[in-house]
């Protein structure tokens, strides 16, 4: 499983926001300027974030973005279903049902089924506040 770009920047976005999280919105360019990510770059991500729900975005002079929740309520795992879409170490895991071919023989199946249920607790188990306050470790 490779995290892309979009992932890792929607997380960035979302930590930044969890330490700036007074009430207030918070300017994009300000994340970005933080974050050394392009501001344009971001407005795409943090599209996907407003339409699930994750953000609330506000234009004008005080504008910006701010969480909808609080941080503890935001899973890693949760944001990176969002932006990757999917968590799956292999395709056939990929969808809510296995409709591989192979998946009654596959000698392989177990290992990525493992390997995905270790990724979903691992992700599921670390929250936004965790992840911004360096706490997630223990």
């Amino acid at each position: 499983m490779i995290v892309s770009t979009r992932g890792r920047y929607g997380l960035r976005v979302m930590i930044d926001l969890a330490e700036h999280n007074d009430g207030g919105f918070v300017p994009l360019n300000d994340i970005a300027k933080r974050q050394g990510i392009s501001e344009k770059y971001l407005e795409s991500v943090v599209s996907s974030l407003v339409k699930a729900g994750y953000l609330e975005g506000l234009r004008g002079k005080k504008g910006g973005y701010r969480l909808t929740k609080s941080p503890e309520e935001y899973t890693v795992g949760s944001i990176l279903r969002l932006t990757e879409k999917s968590l799956a170490p292999v395709a056939c895991l990929d969808c809510d049902v296995n409709t591989c071919e192979r998946k009654d023989t596959c000698k392989t199946l177990p290992l990525w089924e493992k390997l995905d249920t270790l990724l979903e607790n691992f992700f599921e188990g670390i929250n936004l506040k965790q992840l911004s306050e360096g706490e997630w470790t223990e």
